[in-house]
């Protein structure tokens, strides 16, 4: 990537920091009606949810400074908006949580706030407010990508609308730059094509990956022949590899593959797709052989991978 190219991404993000810096300021505007800031707002949040807090992990959750957090939780104490006890697992902390006034002061802000988000979504048609939604779930994935730990993937049927942009989101990650042909892209089309007016219920299956709401994976089986099918289309979104995702839709079309009497499952790789390889090592393939194709207007060695079933 160019310098110059690493700075437009940079002013970007910049950009939309300041637009939303500036929404969020004007929405906590509106809100002035009581005496807390912004931030105490969302403390008294995060110790609304129920669970019991250490002022570490609030800290920690909240990006906020230790003594700064020490002084305002000292101040909700004082106004008898939150209890402290010490933690039965570590006797130098002490778990915090609202007490019953805490509660009764933070709920009609919170409500407040709701009503006032609801007001600006009202804006947008239904259709709009779900892109909105789906826009911030992908900005709040793609942000704490480096922090996931545990992720609840739903293995599910497409929907309508979502095998067309699968091509579309295929070519974007596989079909190469600007300057190359659009072929890839085209066979995308057509296959998918083929799979929707042609498909056997019985012997070809389509999954989405789904996390919050947002597609990070799919993976298609369709005959080739009466013994034999192939998986397609199977990917991962780049920000969610090394989460199982990927061997989740490969032991999907396996077990399909396998109910569906298939003998035998093959999918293609390019030979440099190294953690391909050792996705579909893992699951029982083995390559079989390797021929030399035309992808995107560059020469590309593809390998056949098969196992039985």
């Amino acid at each position: 990537m160019t310098d110059s190219e690493v700075l437009r991404r940079a002013q970007a993000v910049r950009h939309f920091n300041r637009f939303y810096t500036r929404h969020i300021g004007a929405l906590h505007e509106r809100l002035q009606k009581s005496a807390f800031s912004l931030t105490e707002v969302r403390v008294l949040n995060e110790l609304s949810r129920g669970e019991a807090e250490t002022a570490a992990a609030l800290a920690r959750n909240l990006g906020l400074d230790t003594g700064y957090l020490s002084r305002l939780l000292t101040s909700f104490e004082r106004r008898d908006l939150i209890s402290r006890r010490p933690s039965d697992v570590d006797a130098r902390q002490s778990l915090l949580s609202l007490t019953d006034t805490g509660r009764e002061t933070f709920e009609p802000l919170d409500a407040a706030a709701n009503d006032e988000v609801s007001t600006a979504l009202r804006r947008l048609d239904p259709a709009s407010q779900e892109q909105l939604i789906a826009a911030m779930r992908v900005v709040e994935r793609l942000l704490d990508a480096g922090h996931r730990r545990d992720v609840a993937i739903a293995l599910r049927a497409p929907r309508a609308g979502e095998l067309s942009w699968l091509a579309h989101r295929q070519a974007q990650l596989f079909g190469g730059d600007e300057d190359r042909d659009h072929r890839f892209e085209a066979r995308l089309v057509q296959r998918l094509a083929d799979f929707m007016l042609n498909r056997d219920p019985s012997r070809e299956k389509g999954w989405i990956a789904e996390l919050d709401g947002a597609i990070v994976g799919s993976a298609l089986v369709t005959r080739e022949s009466a013994t034999l099918a192939n998986v397609q289309l199977l990917y991962v979104e780049p920000d969610m590899r090394r989460h199982g995702i990927g061997a989740q839709l490969l032991d999907a079309c396996v077990r399909f593959a396998t109910g569906a009497s298939f003998a035998k499952l093959a999918l293609s790789i390019e030979a440099g797709q190294a953690d391909a390889r050792r996705l579909s090592g893992r699951h029982g393939f083995s390559c079989v052989g390797a021929i030399p194709e035309e992808r995107c207007g560059t020469g590309v060695v593809v390998e056949r991978w098969e196992r039985a079933l």
